[in-house]
This record gives C-alpha cells, sequence and structure tokens, in this order.
C-alpha cells in the first residue's frame, strides 16, 4: 500500500563526514575500496558491496602514520554511513605484515620528547579504535601477514579475524618503550586465558596463527603459501599433531635444522590469497542474507563488553602515553629507529636496570649509557 499523501524526499541524504583527501593510493597512506558482494557461485551481487579499508604502507610492515590514522577514521565511518555496504573489511598492502603499529621513524623524529604532541596523536588513535568499535557494519580483519604491537590492538577492535597462516601475532611495547594500552590490555583477557593474556601481553613473543586460532583469539586460517596448484601449511609451525611428550605443540614453531629448512621451502614458494578472501567472502555472504538491523544490534551487544573496558581506560592510559615519550619512550623509538646505524634495535636494559637502582636521574647522561652506539667504520 502507498501513502500518497505522505511527503517524500527526492534524494538521499549523505551522512559521510569525510571526503576523499583521506585516501590515496600513494603510500603511506590509507586505500578505500567497495567490492561487490560474492554468492557461494562466485557471482557479484548488484547493489550490495563490502567496504575495504586497506594500510598502504608496506616498505615499512603498514605501520601507521598520523595522516594514515586519520584515513582508518575516515574509512571505518564511510563504510559505516554506506547503505550499500554489509560489512567492513579492514586490511593491508602486500604479504609481509597487516600492521606492525604505529611508525617507529614519526614515532622517534617526531613524539619522542614532545608528551603534549603525542597526548593530541593518542587522541588520534583512540579515535581510530572508536570508529572501528562504533561502525555500524561488521568488521572483519583480513590478516595478511604480522599483527604485532598496535597493529594487534586495531585488530582486535574488530569483530572478527581471518589470517594468513603466515602470520605472526604479539606485542612489542615493553621491549620497545610503551605499554600496549591501545587496545590489548583491555581486549586480550575477553580473549584469552588470564595467563595467556598475561604472558602474550608483556613478553613480547610472536605467536603464529594457528596458535591464535587454538588459543581463541582468531576465527579462522588459511594457507596461502602455494606449490603448483597445491596449498602447502606454514611450514615453519606444528600442524600435523597436537600433543608431544603431554606438551601441547599445535601452532608452535619448529626449531634448528627443521625450521632452517622450512625457510628455505618458504623463499621459493608464491603466496596466494584465494582461500584467505574465500573466508572473506564467505563471511561476508553470510551477513547478507541475516536481518540488518537484528544484526547490528547483536554484533553491539557482544562490542558492548569490548567497549565497557576500552571507554574506562582509554584516556587515563592517553595520558600515560604521552608522559612516557619523555622518558622510556623516547629511548625505546630512538633504539629502535636507529637500528641499521648500530645493529641493535633495544636499549642495554640491565645497565639502565642498574641506574635505576642507584637513583641515577633521567637525563642526558642516562640517555647516553644505555642507547646502542653508531657501530664502528673502518
Amino acid at each position: 500500500m502507498t501513502l500518497e499523501w505522505l511527503p517524500r524526499d527526492s534524494e538521499l541524504k549523505n551522512h559521510d563526514l569525510w571526503g576523499d583527501q583521506y585516501f590515496s593510493r600513494e603510500p603511506p597512506s590509507i586505500i578505500y575500496e567497495l567490492k561487490p558482494v560474492i554468492d557461494p557461485e562466485g557471482n557479484t551481487v548488484d547493489g550490495l558491496n563490502s567496504a575495504w579499508i586497506i594500510l598502504n604502507n608496506p616498505s615499512q610492515y603498514n605501520s601507521y602514520t598520523t595522516e594514515m590514522v586519520k584515513g582508518v577514521i575516515a574509512g571505518f565511518h564511510r563504510a559505516s554511513m554506506d547503505r550499500s555496504v554489509v560489512a567492513a573489511i579492514f586490511t593491508a598492502v602486500g604479504d609481509k605484515a597487516f600492521c606492525t603499529g604505529g611508525n617507529t621513524k614519526e614515532y622517534a623524529e617526531y613524539y619522542s620528547g614532545k608528551p603534549n604532541e603525542y597526548g593530541n596523536y593518542m587522541d588520534l588513535f583512540n579515535a581510530m579504535v572508536d570508529a572501528i568499535l562504533g561502525c555500524k557494519k561488521p568488521t572483519i580483519c583480513r590478516v595478511n601477514g604480522m599483527r604485532v604491537a598496535g597493529g594487534q590492538e586495531i585488530g582486535m577492535a574488530c569483530d572478527l579475524a581471518v589470517s594468513s597462516d603466515l602470520a605472526l601475532f604479539g606485542q612489542a611495547g615493553p621491549r620497545h618503550g610503551s605499554a600496549p594500552d591501545g587496545g590489548s590490555t583491555d581486549f586480550l583477557p575477553w580473549y584469552l586465558g588470564i595467563e595467556d593474556a598475561m604472558w602474550n601481553c608483556i613478553s613480547c613473543e610472536l605467536w603464529s596463527a594457528y596458535k591464535m586460532k587454538r588459543v581463541g583469539l582468531i576465527s579462522r586460517v588459511e594457507p596461502v603459501l602455494k606449490q603448483g596448484k597445491k596449498f602447502v601449511r606454514n611450514p615453519m609451525v606444528v600442524t600435523d599433531r597436537y600433543v608431544e611428550d603431554g606438551e601441547i605443540v599445535y601452532g608452535e614453531f619448529l626449531k634448528g635444522e627443521e625450521l632452517n629448512k622450512a625457510k628455505e621451502f618458504m623463499k621459493s614458494t608464491p603466496t596466494d590469497f584465494e582461500l584467505l578472501d574465500k573466508a572473506v567472502n564467505d563471511m561476508v555472504w553470510t551477513y547478507t542474507n541475516l536481518m540488518p538491523g537484528c544484526l547490528i544490534k547483536s554484533i553491539d551487544g557482544i562490542r558492548m563488553k569490548k567497549k565497557f573496558f576500552w571507554d574506562q581506560t582509554k584516556l587515563a592510559n592517553r595520558h600515560w602515553l604521552a608522559a612516557n615519550m619523555a622518558t622510556e619512550a623516547f629511548l625505546g623509538f630512538h633504539a629502535f629507529n636507529n637500528r641499521k646505524l648500530t645493529g641493535k634495535d633495544v636499549i642495554d636494559f640491565v645497565k639502565y636496570r642498574r641506574l635505576l637502582a642507584e637513583g641515577h636521574p633521567f637525563d642526558d647522561e642516562l640517555i647516553e649509557a644505555v642507547l646502542p652506539r653508531p657501530k664502528k667504520t673502518k
């Protein structure tokens, strides 16, 4: 039945806050793409899309610059407001890394020693996580490679993750001068057992995609190495057995000569993301065949639990992370940024702890003592 007497708008309103200036294909940047929904037979569905927000900084392992953070915010807002979008896919260029966190070159050369400036940056970072958690479309992290440090945090802000089986997961903060307070200290205890969450958060160990699937962090893992027409699972990781000598070995890395052989095999074996993309398409197709209003209400009901702890701590963490740029972050980011000159990417932790134990002030003398020195040239 039509009610002819009710007024009708001739055009749909545009609710997007952001312009195209936040998107570019020239790295470092964010690429925003609409891709048609694909049905199980491989056919495209007219008028319905997934929105791909793509980190584009492959030469620096897709670490995000300040401008890229703005682009992520813009991308998730645009996806949220686009009526044709069924789901938002968060991924990156290349096969090496989804994201390794904030751009350490920018951190070291601009933000270190400038707490107020870094505080402003953290306001943008918090807005990026909020944009992912607040997107009114389901969000999928397509993990195409390493998801480490801040990359792990923004990845966990997504609703689900499907991963290349070559991907590595973990944190880097305590080793390189920060704390994983951009989401990991809030999200990891929801995903993992409390001691796994603790160790993954503080140890800076890198865990395989298979281990992360086993402990419950991600939804699906797909092989991406292709030898001829056959996909081959990550040869560096135990995937053919679960328990050995009473210990769980599934998802753990091989050691010694076995690991060296696996690395050699990988050098000559190309990657193909066909199965990973099919997994993403399958999820999007499932979403397509659900009531959109009921779907997002259900998603928001789950997100609410993650958001609760994120919202409790994000402002206090913002202030601490800003203040930390004057001390340990200054040390950590400069050590990492100068690793090609010095051959080391971390400070002398033992010397630093000894100086602190002696009550030494945090001054130029301390900085000089613990930062690695440039390698001697002949």
